[in-house]
């Protein structure tokens, strides 16, 4: 989340009223920015490869894939909040971390105190990153502050709620979002090539069929991200 930008969200819900009255709920609120409506969660998923985004609001029911069996299939999952007319799924939903629970139809003061939480998880994870120069950042593992040397990363992979930084013998584990990463991190030396990749660009050994090689690693480059990358590249 850049500094002095809303966080975005995206809204998926096959009835299209309940996303309508969704989405002035929250723009009149003037907190989140929503960058994507869906009506059916395979139309999301194929959303979600291409559009990042801080805060999901997910309806549960949906013809042909439920928002639950989308949110398993996520490989990065943004902070959820889901929106449904029953309480049944309320158990199954928690255990997938979810922010919170609105069931249909809920109240403005509702829908705000949902927003409030997702804003404080997402604060508390940019929290987990420390000032960042063109030469090293400080990170928080556990319970230990540590500084970083930019030189010395590889790539970064999104792991759930987590970002696991690859250095030449170490990985180091920090709760944050590749997203968060992605805005503090120097343009110049890296760059995004999938929604769960980003690379140090003076670290890539070569690339093949649009598969990033580093070290001993073999990063996937999506269609999203290609064009972006073949440009930095200035080809001879």
């Amino acid at each position: 989340m850049k500094e002095n930008s809303l966080p975005s969200c995206i809204i998926v819900d096959d009835n299209k009223i309940a996303r309508l009255m969704l989405r002035q709920l929250l723009e009149k609120s003037g907190s989140l920015n929503i960058v994507g409506e869906y009506e059916d969660a395979i139309s999301a998923k194929k959303g979600l490869e291409t559009i990042t985004t801080d805060i999901l609001f997910l309806d549960v029911e949906m013809p042909g894939m439920t928002g639950l069996e989308l949110l398993k299939l996520l490989p990065v999952k943004p902070l959820t909040i889901l929106t449904t007319a029953k309480q049944g799924y309320a158990v199954e939903a928690f255990e997938m971390n979810v922010v919170d629970y609105l069931v249909k139809p809920f109240t403005m003061g509702r829908l705000l105190l949902a927003v409030e939480r997702a804003l404080e998880l997402l604060k508390s994870q940019d929290t987990q990153l420390g000032q960042v120069s063109t030469d090293f950042m400080f990170i928080k593992e556990s319970k230990v502050i540590r500084k970083l040397n930019l030189n010395d990363i590889m790539w970064m992979e999104a792991k759930g709620d987590y970002v696991k930084v690859h250095v030449l013998g170490k990985n180091h584990i920090i709760h944050s979002s590749l997203r968060a990463l992605e805005d503090r991190l120097p343009a110049q030396q890296f760059i995004r090539v999938h929604r769960s990749y980003i690379i140090a660009f003076n670290k890539i050994d070569y690339i093949e069929d649009m598969v990033v090689h580093i070290h001993d690693a073999a990063i996937p480059v999506s269609d999203s991200y290609r064009e972006q990358l073949l440009t930095k590249l200035n080809l001879l």
